[in-house]
């Protein structure tokens, strides 16, 4: 057994990384400045996206974005229970009503056919996610947004480097990513909205600095114009540059990273075959580019062990796990207030009982791994 804690996720920080971070702190210009421009203009370099801007969180780029659609009282947002609560949560701030939609078994991706199933009249915006680094299959769900006249945001929290039938995420339409510590590349908290449309993209900038007609930073008077004026209420959600340069130099080498990342999957993958106790995700049946931001099993039947059990048995063993992620719809809240029960949502909850992300990270080495493997050999085998 280790004799240290070895966790799921953690942020692979270079000695260069925190001098850059330091260089801002010296500069005498550490919010929103000359760092946030560039990790912007870097962004759509690696993405090839129209239009990006940073905010303080991806959460703080869905406020952002149900207030420049106008999404409110009455509205409908279509999007899956197995995720994050941050976009229901939002949802349900805005006094919208968030449509939860099962997802595939095995990918844990929605379909374009069970998306389709809760469009309404109602229905306003279309949020599907892109899962662990694997991608939605984009062509069939952009087919039936455009069918409908539905705006369609991609969460791409897990999805920087993912690829779609030859198609970088970002590279098309419109998404949401997120820089937290145990994402692909971390600005400490962080996120990005990325667009081709400029008018949303405007709008956008400025909602996420108090509604001025101007950014937080203008390129060209490298400062923000004391004249302006609020054009409507905004947020307080822009990216300092001490975050921003962090990203820069994350995003770098996030080609290197996401290698690591994968490496370390394949190999996951190599040591369980065989092991019918755990089941990892199944890959897509369709042409796409993982970034493996996540390695997901499924505790089976075959264990007899909970998930739970099987998660409590690691950490006793030194290995931490995360559970991505426990369905939103059955979270007391969404039980209690909004009257969700079970046996709404099957997959969903099939996998909500079952999933753990076990430790995947670039600094992580192969000694880890095995330290990883073994342990969940011995957990299995003693039940």
């Amino acid at each position: 057994m280790r004799n240290d804690f070895l966790p799921f996720s953690k942020p692979s920080i270079t000695e260069e990384d925190i001098a850059a971070v330091a260089d801002v702190l010296r500069s005498g210009w550490i919010t929103t400045g000359p760092r946030a421009a560039q990790f912007e203009e870097a962004f759509k370099r690696y993405t090839s996206c129209g239009e990006a801007v940073a905010m303080t969180s991806e959460t703080s780029v869905m406020h952002v974005l149900l207030r420049a659609l106008g999404i409110g009282p009455g509205d409908e947002v279509i999007t899956p229970s197995m995720t994050w609560v941050s976009l229901p949560n939002t949802v349900l701030l805005f006094g919208a009503k968030v449509v939860f939609v099962d997802v595939d078994r095995d990918t844990l991706m929605v379909t374009p056919e069970a998306l389709e199933e809760k469009i309404t009249p109602r229905t306003k915006l279309i949020v599907p996610v892109h899962f662990a680094g694997a991608a939605l299959n984009m062509g069939p769900l952009r087919a039936v947004a455009e069918k409908h006249g539905i705006p369609l945001v991609e969460d791409a929290a897990h999805a920087l480097g993912t690829e779609w039938n030859g198609e970088r995420i970002g590279s098309k339409g419109t998404c949401m990513f997120s820089f937290h510590p145990i994402k692909n590349i971390t600005t400490g908290e962080g996120g990005m909205f990325t667009t081709f449309d400029p008018e949303l993209a405007a709008r956008v900038r400025s909602l996420k600095f108090h509604g001025l007609g101007v950014d937080a930073y203008d390129r060209q008077t490298h400062g923000r114009a004391p004249q302006a004026q609020v054009v409507e209420p905004g947020f307080k959600f822009n990216m300092p540059d001490m975050q921003a340069v962090l990203g820069l130099r994350q995003l770098a080498r996030v080609e290197e990273l996401n290698s690591k990342r994968e490496a370390l999957a394949l190999r996951y993958r190599e040591k369980f075959s065989g092991i019918g106790e755990i089941m990892p995700l199944r890959d897509p049946d369709y042409k796409f580019k993982h970034s493996w931001h996540l390695f997901v099993v499924r505790v089976t039947e075959k264990a007899r062990v909970t998930r739970d059990e099987f998660m409590a048995e690691l950490k006793r063993r030194n290995i931490g796990t995360g559970l991505h992620f426990r369905c939103t719809h059955l979270q007391k809240y969404y039980r209690e207030a909004l009257g969700y029960r079970e046996g709404m949502y099957p997959n969903t909850e099939w996998n909500s009982d079952r999933i753990c992300s076990l430790p995947l990270f670039p600094d992580m080495t192969e000694r880890d791994q095995d330290d990883v493997v073994d342990a969940v050999k011995v957990v299995l085998a003693r039940r």
